[in-house]
């Protein structure tokens, strides 16, 4: 096997590794876990998110990971309070638009995931083509006025997916790996 099919092997191997994780159990042995419910209406909910996202990966000893994560949980977090409407079964008349944050910390993987009440799966914009010398100038005026933070998480994570709700709603979910961030020199 020559070297490139070696490393396109181990990199098939790892997305399995990491895929068996992200379904398996909690066992608190092996890993860090935090489920924290929030509320879109309340006036300070993306704040809370990214605090308690510095929280729980500085308490697990990965501090490297801490701002990258914050800003995916901040941009998740603001996609259901900007977007998210809940689904008849799932609202109640004047009650607030309920979110939960899930952190999944094994040795090597972080996985957050953002659940709201909205079965509506997430959706990227498809972008317009632009020759790279208008991109070079305009970047922020060709860059569409939504749905920007999809990109954002698509770029700061290894893998971004989505799974419904056994009652209704959504999750989106990302996963990053663990020692691979801005800091080892690789995007995540």
């Amino acid at each position: 096997m020559n070297a490139r099919k070696a490393r396109q092997h181990e990199q098939v191997s790892a997305e399995i590794d990491a895929f068996a994780h992200w379904f398996a159990k909690p066992d608190p042995s092996a890993g860090h876990f935090l489920t924290l419910t929030l509320f879109a209406e309340a006036p300070d909910t993306a704040r809370v998110a990214r605090d308690m996202t510095a929280v729980f990966l500085r308490g697990a000893g990965v501090d490297a990971m801490v701002d990258d994560a914050q800003l995916i949980v901040s941009e998740l977090v603001g996609n259901v309070v900007n977007h998210v409407v809940p689904e008849r079964g799932l609202a109640q008349p004047g009650g607030s638009r309920r979110m939960d944050v899930s952190f999944k910390l094994w040795p090597k993987w972080l996985f957050i995931g953002v659940a709201d009440e909205d079965s509506t799966p997430p959706l990227l914009p498809l972008g317009d083509v632009f020759s790279p010398g208008l991109m070079g100038e305009l970047s922020e005026a060709v860059l569409p006025d939504s749905g920007r933070g999809l990109l954002i998480v698509q770029r700061l994570a290894s893998a971004v997916w989505w799974t419904p709700g056994e009652g209704g709603g959504k999750t989106v979910w990302c996963r990053m790996d663990v020692g691979q961030g801005a800091e080892a020199g690789s995007p995540c």
